[in-house]
């Protein structure tokens, strides 16, 4: 039995006070639910800490609203009207790269009451099929298709006889061979005049302005096209190239071209009817196609090369739900994060969101940038099917009860470390779905003991810790970074980071390299920042892409010839394979991570100097934070490391180093060449989480802590320990306008 639930999402997660915020909500638990907003300060339900602690405010959003259960249709395809296009005779073909054989997976479908076909793998058999008022007609050849490999497919319909044929494309293995199948006709046909052709899927319905589709496809398709006119072999193979035969112009109705326009949801057809397509919930482009030649990599430099893409029956942008609750923020709301809250009987569902400054809002003195890209990235991570869960965490999972409604629930989308269905990796994260583990309240399989908490929790430790010491901040996301660059960070003394601002656009890099350059001050607050290079949709908002190519720790392998995105044409995988380490721009990079037991960190001689001096003002002893909700320390979870041949500055200051990690921390992927034994703590000399701090050019300055785990240590005491005073003491002399002097400027 499925469990009950209450869930949604918010059409936006950044927008100004009295702005306009869509609810999208699905309730299977009660005839009703209540609405109210509130101001989120702690998302951690541990009872050794400050605990789920909320404001609520009077809004228009308060209120009970009827509930009903809504229903993501996930799964990719192609959307092309047709409307007005009538034919009988014709042929439809395709190359395909098919990965699963599982079940009835459409390549191409026209329905409509009057006349539809499909061409289709039914378990992975070549099927062809036509229906209409007088009957209907299908043929399967009994020969599975082979798995990733290409194939010519087709079906064709003339004179009373519907054929289907499969070809490999390269015959290098046993049994493979051209087959064919026929099968008679006894009825006239003639296809709907106005179904709209679907690749990738078929159509089960329509309701109102939304399609409803089955069958979904799970592979590559290239080069679909549709002909008025029952083809010979020989014209058939002419159609296989990038331009329309001459002798053929006046009888071909779709020639679809996938390289063109890679980088939007746009498909092109170059025939002279212009039935133009669109993809739906955003299947991968930029994929190689049957004529790759392995000569180049840049789909951008061959794009002739790239005319495929993967479709899955698990892909998702929006989940398109029907707005429950549609109204404005009130319009003296200050900046930083609120979530709406719904209530169903027993159940409670919080659905984040930040509110940002006006442009005309006198500037607080300190930014806080909230790391939504690396919330899609970790979207709907399930640790239900992820086979080194628990060995990565030492101990075994505990699920809880949104662990668990992600596992029933697919159809709501994966997260960047999840595999499709049928095994590739995902490339894409849309925030437009339910994402259970941007809530208030979550608890993580991948954190460590005690909170057990990661990205968004995690971050609200920093949250309470500024509202509990009264500090002055407001919010933003890296989207709005990314869209509005440096300009958004000039008006501000210090920027704060979450605790894993892992995953960075090249805008967003840019902006902040030149704030720090120019006189900015950053504090970084957390552990694996910098790590991986993005991309964000250039039209479609909330979706992001990541190309997991190179060493690094990853739980899928870009395909050769896939690692630049779709999106941008850049090249994807680590910010460190492209010239600029994380070192470079935060002092420390990625070193190691463990999810059982957070340490303290060891005051270095180094970080006593009086260049650092005020950062340890009021802290006694060498030992900080041995302690915290994250692990029991304030290193852990995931930890950076200075290293000089890296770009770590040369004058930074290695503040202090953590100590004394278990055997759990192993030395990421991208430090070894070679596996040996000593590769995890302690032995590892390399594994630590270094605290570091260094001025740059322009009199601002960086204090990294090197650790996800540090921000679960604020709260400890009530606040009163030597984490939050080096955390107050960094804060206070950054706000400081007096300009920071690097040693050659001394």
């Amino acid at each position: 039995m499925l469990l009950p639930y209450i869930t949604g999402y918010t059409d936006q997660v950044s927008l100004l006070r009295a702005g306009r915020l869509r609810v999208m909500a699905s309730c299977t638990c009660a005839d009703q639910f209540e609405a109210a907003l509130v101001r989120v300060r702690c998302g951690d339900l541990n009872p050794e800490g400050p605990g789920l602690s909320e404001t609520v405010i009077p809004s228009a959003f308060d209120g009970t609203y009827p509930a009903r259960e809504q229903i993501a249709n996930a799964g990719s395809s192609v959307l092309i009207d047709m409307a007005g296009c009538a034919f009988s005779d014709f042929t439809a073909m395709a190359h395909i790269w098919p990965t699963s054989h599982a079940g009835e997976q459409v390549i191409m479908s026209r329905n409509g009451p009057q006349g539809a076909f499909r061409l289709y793998l039914n378990d992975g058999c070549l099927t062809a099929e036509i229906t209409g008022p007088d009957g209907s007609a299908h043929v399967a050849n009994r020969v599975p298709l082979v798995l990733r490999q290409w194939h010519l497919v087709a079906m064709t319909l003339a004179d009373g006889t519907l054929t289907v044929l499969q070809e490999p494309y390269s015959r290098s293995g046993a049994g493979e061979r051209a087959i064919n199948g026929t099968c008679p006709v006894g009825f006239g046909w003639t296809c709907d005049a106005y179904a709209p052709l679907i690749i990738a899927a078929r159509r089960v319905s329509s309701d109102g302005d939304k399609l409803r589709t089955a069958g979904q496809f799970n592979g590559k398709i290239e080069k679909p096209r549709v002909i008025r006119a029952a083809l010979s072999r020989l014209q058939i193979e002419t159609l296989r190239h990038a331009a329309i035969p001459p002798d053929l112009n006046d009888c071909v109705i779709g020639f679809w071209d996938f390289s063109r326009d890679i980088d939007s949801e746009i498909v092109r057809d170059l025939s002279r009817n212009l039935h133009h397509g669109e993809t739906v919930n955003l299947p991968a482009r930029a994929m190689t196609g049957s004529n790759w030649t392995g000569e180049e990599v840049k789909w951008s430099a061959a794009p002739e090369q790239y005319g495929a893409i993967h479709f899955h029956d698990d892909d998702i942008y929006d989940a398109d739900w029907d707005t429950d609750i549609d109204a404005h923020l009130p319009d003296d709301l200050p900046s930083g994060a609120y979530a709406i809250r719904l209530t169903a009987g027993d159940k409670v569902e919080r659905l984040p969101f930040f509110v940002r400054p006006r442009p005309t809002d006198k500037p607080a003195p300190l930014l806080y940038i909230a790391s939504t890209a690396t919330y899609w990235a970790y979207a709907n991570l399930n640790p239900v099917p992820f086979p080194i869960a628990e060995l990565l965490s030492s101990r075994l999972i505990i699920l809880h009860e949104a662990n668990r409604l992600i596992d029933e629930h697919p159809e709501w989308g994966p997260s960047l470390y999840d595999i499709h269905s049928d095994g590739s990796g995902v490339c894409y994260s849309s925030r437009f779905r339910p994402i259970l583990n941007f809530r208030p309240g979550y608890i993580s399989s991948f954190g460590t003991n005690g909170s057990n908490l990661r990205e968004y929790n995690a971050d609200t430790h920093i949250l309470d810790w500024l509202d509990a010491t009264g500090q002055d901040y407001d919010v933003i996301t890296d989207e709005d970074l990314h869209n509005e660059g440096y300009p958004l960070l000039a008006r501000y003394k210090t920027i704060m980071t979450g605790t894993h601002p892992e995953y960075f656009s090249a805008p967003m890099w840019d902006a902040v390299k030149s704030y720090t350059d120019g006189g900015g001050r950053m504090m970084v607050m957390g552990g694996n920042s910098f790590y991986w290079r993005i991309a964000f949709h250039p039209r479609l908002p909330g979706v992001m892409e990541v190309r997991r190519s190179g060493p690094a720790i990853r739980t899928w392998e870009t395909q050769p010839g896939e690692e630049y995105h779709s999106f941008d044409g850049k090249r994807g995988g680590l910010w460190r394979a492209q010239g600029k380490p994380p070192q470079s721009i935060g002092g420390v990079g990625f070193i190691s991570e463990g999810f059982d037991l957070s340490t303290g960190y060891r005051r270095t001689d180094a970080g006593r100097g009086p260049r650092t001096a005020f950062i340890f003002d009021g802290v006694e002893g060498d030992w900080i934070g041995g302690f915290g909700l994250q692990g029991g320390g304030a290193a852990g979870v995931e930890i950076d490391h200075a290293d000089t041949a890296l770009g770590t500055p040369t004058h930074t200051v290695i503040l202090a180093s953590s100590e004394g990690h278990t055997e759990a921390y192993r030395l990421v992927n991208e430090e070894m060449s070679i596996t040996v034994p000593t590769v995890t703590a302690p032995v590892e000399a390399r594994i630590a989480a270094d605290m570091v701090f260094f001025e740059t050019r322009g009199g601002g300055a960086v204090f990294n802590t090197g650790s996800i785990a540090w921000a679960g240590s604020l709260s400890h005491a009530n606040y009163s320990n030597n984490v939050s005073q080096i955390t107050a003491n960094v804060l206070q002399r950054f706000l400081d306008p007096a300009p920071f002097q690097t040693p050659q400027e001394d």
